[in-house]
């Protein structure tokens, strides 16, 4: 088997509300595809988005060059064919690229093997707590909205939400909390997120603030790359610090366990070079007794946290945070017991849905 090619297609649309977290605003939604096929007629499928100012389609065929004749069973092989420090970086958009190629190889290998993509990675289970990530900064977008918002989560059966914090003064941002907090009742997980908006004696106030309403985690409270600061606010507070999802490759992961008080990592299949960098993420992390709680898209997340034991729980947006309909071939519905399971179908199984996107194609 032969890679005869590599195809990419980017989505955007805008939102009908700006929504912002604790540093950043986010007015249109982005999709990119990358297909790969061969000359035995199956195919890959991968994603990505590249970031801000990035043409993410053009960047892909960079490497798509190197992997024409290559047997795309050979992932591994691929990989380091494509991740060469001295000529594309070791972080960034680069490696963003490397994953949606590499998450389209694992979804082909899948499909060779005939069998679902968690259980060629592991099958180490068939369903994973969700949570449901949403409140988000909008405008107008009152305390009382906050509340029905994460109402409404509940209502779709999570026993987990996450809202964001960080945009805000310390006391508003702990009266949302507060708020959350009694709109869920006490057995509903809350995460916090604040997206690297605080410096570390900033993230000890308010989280020490807010301890009373039993946050599950507290996500990403200092920029990435202070690891001390993480092992500061960690060592503050009974409440486990998240990060990782800004963090890229094994190595960054290494660094980050060895010098942060991280019990859970968010390590994001699209960001750290695909499921074959990921897998190995989760297996230093199981050497070091982390969980892993991947961040984004639940597309391949679900798979990747059904292929692992030291999995936690899995991070899902709701159709309607992507606001033009389904997406995906298949749409994720929560189990009974507020957890959900894989496709039972050969490769990963959230494959475009063309009829939805086709209208908001950019290249």
């Amino acid at each position: 088997m032969k890679i005869t090619g590599v195809d990419t297609v980017v989505y955007e649309w805008n939102r009908k509300k700006a929504i912002s977290n604790g540093l950043h605003t986010y007015s249109k939604v982005r999709l990119g595809v990358v297909t790969i096929t061969t000359d035995e007629g199956i195919s890959g499928i991968g994603y990505g988005a590249g970031g801000a100012g990035i043409d993410w389609s053009k960047l892909v065929p960079y490497f798509a060059n190197q992997l024409i004749g290559e047997n795309p069973l050979c992932n591994e092989k691929i990989w380091y064919k494509m991740w060469i420090p001295k000529t594309v970086g070791r972080r960034g958009a680069t490696t963003r690229a490397i994953s949606a190629i590499d998450v389209a190889l694992w979804d082909l290998k899948a499909k060779v093997a005939n069998m679902p993509l968690y259980k060629l990675l592991g099958g180490a289970k068939k369903r994973i707590p969700v949570y449901i990530a949403g409140g988000y900064y909008e405008k107008d977008k009152t305390l009382a909205d906050l509340g029905e918002e994460m109402r409404s989560y509940v209502k779709m059966g999570s026993k987990a939400v996450k809202m964001k914090v960080g945009a805000m003064s310390i006391t508003e941002d702990a009266k949302r909390v507060e708020v959350v907090r009694k709109a869920v009742g006490d057995d509903v997980k809350v995460m916090l997120d604040a997206n690297c908006a605080y410096t570390v004696h900033e993230a000890i106030q308010f989280i020490k603030r807010v301890e009373e309403y039993n946050p599950y985690w507290f996500e990403e409270p200092v920029q990435p790359d202070d690891y001390d600061g993480f092992r500061r606010i960690g060592q503050a507070t009974f409440v486990p610090v998240a990060t990782g999802e800004n963090e890229m490759t094994r190595f960054g992961f290494r660094d980050l366990i060895l010098q942060g008080e991280l019990p859970i990592l968010n390590a994001d299949a699209f960001e750290v070079g695909g499921i074959t960098e990921w897998m190995k993420i989760a297996a230093l992390a199981q050497a070091h007794n982390r969980a892993m709680a991947p961040h984004g898209a639940q597309t391949i997340h679900l798979a990747l946290q059904c292929a692992v034991k030291n999995s936690l729980i899995l991070e899902y947006y709701p159709t309607r945070f992507y606001e033009i309909g389904d997406l995906f071939s298949h749409t994720l519905e929560l189990n009974d017991d507020g957890t959900a399971s894989p496709p039972e179908v050969p490769g990963h199984g959230f494959y475009p849905n063309l009829e939805v996107l086709n209208k908001y194609r950019i290249n």
